[in-house]
């Protein structure tokens, strides 16, 4: 029920937030979603967007304030679009996102795990070390922008600083910003991709054309003093090369747990947080519980960033990948960690029917897939299935589908499940998951 109203502006109690971060409320039988509120929170809004049975709206004043706000760190908050947690208390942020992985996991999966896993945190700023950075000259600023597009926006957000970006590369967007504005091909830049490794800062600088001789200069000479690597990427991601310096160390992570080191190149796919990822792959291997003498299957698996920890702990272990540059680079990690002798890796559509059929029987299976999910892959394994499955899940909704079928259609049980906080003050929510025959 609407709770007051102050001339026209109606007022409503935060009940909880949705899996956009945003507060919901229920008034005159209609749900609100109200950017900004906090649950317990009793706020004055006003819609935006009307529909039958659900209108989004803004905040217009906040008559009384929940307990689990706070004061975001970023100055640009509330403006760009690359966070829309950040007044929220972290604690109530995962609450929210393993609420949203329960509701999926039974709404649309009609599955619920026997046992809640504990949330997996890492680090919640300056976490990130891979962000795509718009850029965009401005003439009416007579200067060029480098951050996050504004919230629900195409317009690049006039920050100069991130709090989530590694404190090196956010005191790099002044610089940039001054760099890229003193270009002659300003205008022709339209992203610069930052890859953080644990020695080294990568920019890749989308161009749309060739640099001149003197803009050659002034990108050599900011890749200089401020120690990066600048990479030209003139198409896609394949055509990106190194622009300066020519030769470079490696960009690599590390798992200490399994003294495991992964090389990757900066337009490739990583886990952002790299701090969460080691305690997700330490979770991960408890889960699977690999063993010597058995045969597992690691699908999605990029550079082996679970591959090369399963084959540490013993196990024989076939890494499959749809990407046949990533499985170069997988067996080439397996390689420099002494393990090519425990891992294979071969390259397959994990998409289509035909090609999962095709992949060898195991003894128990990890799967990170995108956020398709991966139901193909999973209907393959009703012929031999293994004992044991970890799925991590960048998807709730794909995730609750794929566990549904499991369940239903192939007799696993949902052992256990819960969020991980790879993307503090955002609203994705990534999982993890047990299934057991």
């Amino acid at each position: 029920m609407e709770l007051s109203r102050k001339g026209e502006v109606p007022a409503a109690q935060i009940e909880s937030l949705d899996r956009e971060g945003r507060g919901v409320a229920h008034v005159d039988g209609k749900a609100i979603f109200i950017d900004g509120a906090v649950p317990g929170e009793l706020v004055e809004y006003a819609a935006y967007r009307k529909k039958p049975a659900w209108e989004l709206a803004q905040i217009v004043r906040i008559e009384k304030a929940g307990a689990v706000r706070t004061s975001p760190r970023c100055a640009f908050f509330g403006t760009c679009g690359g966070c829309s947690m950040q007044h929220v208390e972290e604690r109530a942020q995962v609450a929210a996102k393993q609420r949203v992985l329960e509701d999926a996991l039974w709404h649309v999966g009609r599955v619920r795990p026997e046992t809640v896993l504990r949330a997996i945190y890492g680090l919640s700023w300056g976490y990130r070390h891979r962000a795509r950075m718009s850029v965009r000259w401005v003439p009416k600023k007579n200067a060029s922008l480098v951050g996050f597009r504004e919230r629900n926006s195409r317009y690049v957000t006039d920050m100069t600083s991130c709090e989530v970006l590694p404190r090196p590369v956010s005191d790099l967007i002044p610089p940039l910003r001054e760099m890229v504005g003193s270009l002659q091909m300003q205008g022709r830049i339209p992203q610069i991709e930052v890859a953080v490794g644990e020695e080294r800062i990568v920019l890749v600088v989308r161009m749309l054309e060739t640099p001149s001789a003197g803009d050659g200069e002034r990108l050599k000479q900011f890749a200089e003093r401020y120690g990066v690597q600048l990479w030209a990427q003139p198409a896609g991601p394949d055509s990106a090369r190194p622009y300066w310096p020519l030769q470079a160390p490696a960009l690599y992570y590390s798992l200490p747990d399994y003294e495991v080191r992964i090389a990757f190149g900066p337009t490739d796919f990583t886990q952002v947080n790299h701090a969460t990822n080691r305690v997700l792959v330490r979770r991960a291997m408890a889960l699977l519980d690999p063993r010597p003498g058995e045969r597992i299957c690691d699908y999605f698996c990029g550079l082996g960033n679970f591959t090369l920890p399963i084959a540490r702990c013993g196990a024989e272990v076939l890494g499959v990948e749809g990407n046949p540059g990533l499985v170069a680079r997988a067996q080439s990690n397996a390689a420099a960690n002494g393990l090519a002798e425990q891992c294979r890796f071969v390259s397959a559509d994990l998409f289509d029917a035909g090609a999962c059929a095709a992949l060898p029987a195991c003894d128990k299976v990890l799967l990170d897939p995108p956020r398709e999910g991966a139901i193909e892959l999973l209907k393959s394994l009703s012929e031999r299935p293994p004992s044991r499955i970890v799925y991590v899940s960048c998807d709730p909704a794909t995730l609750a589908r794929d566990s549904g079928m499991l369940v239903h259609a192939q007799g696993y049980r949902l052992a256990a499940a819960g969020v991980v906080n790879m993307f503090p003050h955002t609203s994705h929510a990534e999982a993890i998951a047990l299934f057991e025959r």
